[in-house]
């Protein structure tokens, strides 16, 4: 409830605002984690959570755990790779963006610290933050940063770097040690491996922390040896460069530079573009420095990272949810170009936010081809003060997003125009309009049936972050959402997506675009456009390859087509989709909700209500204050949920899901409660799960407990009964110690869950 500080219109106007600024803030994350493309500049992200913080604090209702100022930015787990649990949380940093912001920042520190303090100040690598974890000195996995708690595993990727040694150069090594870096690619390197790319018709990359983030999230299945051996050629010039440490139980070091000292004798790759300064004048000038003379070092840098030398600080200093205070990263600012608007465009995405788009002659800025940007809305466009045919300055910014700046106003001629909003959707033709009356941004509200929110939405269910069913990206999404061919799609929306059969997708026809224009590619001979069928093959009646193998409840005997003496069967991209969404049925709970696309409700919500709850039928049935009142949800994720469960198509979706044998449940789970069996072994009690523990993923250890009727917690307090911690505890571990609580092991572990506390006596 509010206080008698503000009233209850102020709340209301600022959830608006943080409603709408969670969404944006959440958007980018995706775009950057997920799909390597980055939508606003980092001032603009981070006046974005400035300004969320600002109301969170101002309003502290508004704050839940799942608020993008509580996170930090990735996914955490996909299906691609197997999740590893990071021993220390990987935090991202602050960031600043001119000398006065740093040299605050800084004395804030010295003020936190009460002593004058020495700064190691150390090139910001662009690249792919990737977390090492040795034990007893051997390395034993390599993870992505992913969501800051699991990443990634790409162990098989990182060994393709020579510079990564297996075993420490040392004959006392820690028995857990995690260290961290980033991979890239040197610019000479990328270089050279575009233009092999250009001259082999593959994908051309945008920067090089593209190509370092696409090259190691690289798996060899379904790979066919030229596709392998691309693979190989850019694992190998990859480049690590490793800048601190995570887990590491009382380092024999007693700084950072100290430690960079320690972990080059170890055989780990480490910078020698770094200086310890003693006062932050002279970090200021090491920063202006290199701001100069950006292109005399061999990788991209986006900025200067400065750090607190003494470890002991960084103890006492300490970090919020996701960024420590004894560290701040220094953004450089980005390249300027001048080119043509040629257009503004309007695009809808998923959510039926529609976005105007700048179209410029193509330019090259900070290292790639440029030929479009985002204006985000009309008001961004009102205040750009751009015209569609001006001269305009372009930049990259954080030399990656693509930002139009403004016009060069003494270049009109007279024959420019204004860009004019659209009133109607531009794919569906329903008017568009603010989703509130304080929103800037206008929606199309035609959510069931418009074809660019439906082919988003469908797209979104296959991604690494949903349910992650290969096959089913932005092609395949276009394919059953918007043919050439049936005129009727294969889905009118997400609803029919797993009753699919061979004969809804084999007749398929798409239009052939060219990548770089999306225009159309013409048949030679006739001149009209031409089409390809995505999920069949040609194939001669006779040959000496026999006909695939098919799954029979995939592929029916008409699944065929003739043409002269060849004829159409399946192909294998049709039969690999139907067979991943055959899998995707049993997907998690949180995975499934995730894939429902409810507003504001990512993988941290969707997990703490499948944990609570164990079904949709039990979310569906919660009041407002149980939603809110579970741990990672709050209020504003609660008016969410009703808000969609509100709508019959909504409901159409879950009816049809689970008539096709989607799992709305969670196996063994006890109901709503998250207290599982009233007489169950853990009635009453809070148990953290923490670690490797040998005979449980980090789900099944939670559904263990649930299971068990306890409280499965993912944060230590006084009021935990139980930490079952395994390798790579990391902190609640440190944690538990302190609080005096009772830890075990694994073996502990699952005798508590058979038998209750009196299995431990």
């Amino acid at each position: 409830m509010a206080d008698d500080n503000y009233s209850i219109a102020e709340l209301e106007t600022a959830k608006v605002e943080a409603q709408q600024l969670t969404d944006r803030i959440l958007e980018l994350r995706d775009a950057y984690y997920e799909r390597d493309e980055v939508l606003e500049s980092d001032e603009a992200y981070d006046r974005m959570i400035h300004r969320l913080e600002e109301i969170e604090r101002l309003f502290p209702e508004l704050q839940s755990q799942d608020s993008p100022t509580q996170t930090v930015g990735g996914r955490a787990e996909t299906t691609l790779f197997a999740p590893v649990i990071h021993a220390e949380r990987m935090l991202s940093l602050d960031n600043v963006f001119s000398t006065d912001e740093f040299l605050a920042w800084a004395t804030k520190v010295e003020r936190d610290s009460d002593r004058s303090l020495d700064y190691l100040c150390e090139l910001k690598i662009d690249g792919l933050a990737i977390n090492l974890r040795y034990v007893n000195g051997v390395l034993v996995s390599a993870a992505t940063r992913g969501d800051g708690v699991v990443g990634e595993d790409v162990t098989d990727n990182i060994a393709y770097l020579k510079t990564i040694p297996r075993r420490l150069k040392t004959d006392n090594p820690p028995p857990l040690v995690e260290v961290r870096g980033e991979v890239y690619f040197e610019v000479e390197t990328f270089r050279k491996l575009n233009a092999e790319q250009a001259a082999e018709g593959e994908r051309i990359f945008a920067n090089p922390r593209n190509a370092a983030s696409g090259s190691l999230r690289q798996v060899r299945e379904n790979k066919n040896e030229a596709a392998i051996i691309r693979m190989d050629r850019r694992l190998t010039r990859l480049s690590m460069l490793v800048h601190g440490i995570g887990a590491w139980a009382n380092p024999p070091v007693a700084t950072q530079s100290e430690t960079y000292k320690l972990l080059a004798e170890w055989g780990l790759p480490t910078s020698t573009h770094y200086r310890v300064t003693s006062t932050k004048e002279e970090a200021a000038e090491f920063i202006r420095y290199y701001g100069e003379h950006r292109d005399s070092v061999e990788h991209e840098i986006d900025g200067i990272v400065v750090k607190v030398d003494e470890l002991v600080l960084h103890e006492e200093l300490g970090a919020t949810s996701r960024a420590p205070r004894w560290a701040i990263a220094y953004k450089y600012p980005p390249e300027q170009v001048n080119t043509k608007l040629l257009d503004i465009v309007v695009s809808v995405g998923r959510t039926g936010r529609a976005t105007p788009f700048a179209v410029m002659e193509p330019v090259r800025v900070a290292g790639s081809t440029v030929r479009q940007a985002t204006l985000h809305n009309q008001d961004v466009v009102k205040a750009k003060g751009v015209l569609i045919g001006d001269t305009v300055v372009l930049r990259k910014a954080g030399d990656v997003i693509p930002e139009v700046l403004g016009p060069v106003v003494e270049l009109r001629d007279g024959t420019e125009r204004e860009f004019v909003m659209p009133t109607r959707c531009p794919e569906c033709g329903t008017p568009l309009a603010p989703a509130k009356e304080a929103d800037v941004d206008l929606r199309c509200p035609n959510a069931f049936s418009c074809p660019a929110q439906v082919r988003g939405r469908v797209e979104h269910v296959g991604s690494r972050g949903a349910l992650d069913i290969e096959d089913l990206g932005e092609v395949g999404a276009v394919a059953l959402t918007q043919p050439e061919y049936p005129v009727v799609p294969p889905l009118r929306n997400e609803a029919g997506l797993f009753s699919l059969r061979m004969r809804d997708i084999f007749p398929i026809e798409v239009i052939v675009r060219d990548n770089e224009t999306g225009l159309a590619k013409l048949d030679e001979k006739t001149g009209e456009p031409r089409r390809e069928g995505p999920f069949k093959r040609l194939r001669r009646k006779s040959g000496k390859d026999a006909d695939p193998v098919f799954d029979p409840g995939l592929v029916d005997e008409n699944d065929e087509e003739f043409a002269g003496d060849a004829m159409y069967v399946p192909s294998k991209r049709a039969t690999s989709l139907l067979e991943n969404i055959q899998k995707a049925k049993t997907s998690p709970l949180w995975r499934i909700i995730v894939a429902l696309s409810i507003r504001h409700v990512g993988p941290v919500a969707a997990r703490a209500l499948a944990d609570y709850f164990g079904s949709i039928d039990a979310i569906r049935a919660a009041s407002r204050e149980e939603l809110a009142a579970v741990e990672g949800v709050g209020g504003i994720i609660a008016d969410a949920l009703i808000d969609w469960f509100a709508v019959d198509w909504h409901q159409d979706i879950i009816t049809r899901w689970a008539d096709a044998g989607v799992q709305f449940a969670t196996p063994g789970h006890p109901g709503p409660g998250a207290a599982g069996d009233a007489d169950g072994p853990l009635a009453g009690l809070t148990v953290v799960a923490t670690g490797s523990l040998d005979g449980f993923s980090r789900e099944g250890a939670i559904e263990a407990i649930i299971a068990a009727g306890g409280k499965a917690a993912s944060s230590v307090s006084k009021k935990t009964d139980f930490v079952a911690a395994g390798p790579g505890a990391g902190s609640k571990l440190g944690k538990a110690e302190a609080l005096g609580l009772r830890i075990i092991d694994a073996e502990q572990f699952a005798k508590l869950l058979e038998g209750g506390p009196a299995a431990l006596e």
